[in-house]
């Protein structure tokens, strides 16, 4: 793998701090005529990692 020049650090960090806290999503890297131009950072919430494990085995009858 070729190392970072030093126009590529500020993406590269910029990336790896999209990506430390990140459970759930996507990281959409844009490039353009072989730049990086945009980072897209679409994050996601599990509703059931919100619900206690004793809420989720209940089953509701209408």
């Amino acid at each position: 793998m070729a190392k970072a020049n030093k126009q590529e650090e500020p993406w590269i960090s910029r990336i790896r701090d999209s990506l430390l806290d990140l459970q759930y999503g996507t990281i959409q890297i844009v490039v353009h005529e072989g730049r990086i131009v945009q980072i897209d950072r679409t994050e996601r919430t599990r509703m059931d990692a919100l619900v206690p494990s004793s809420e989720q085995k209940k089953t509701y009858k209408a």
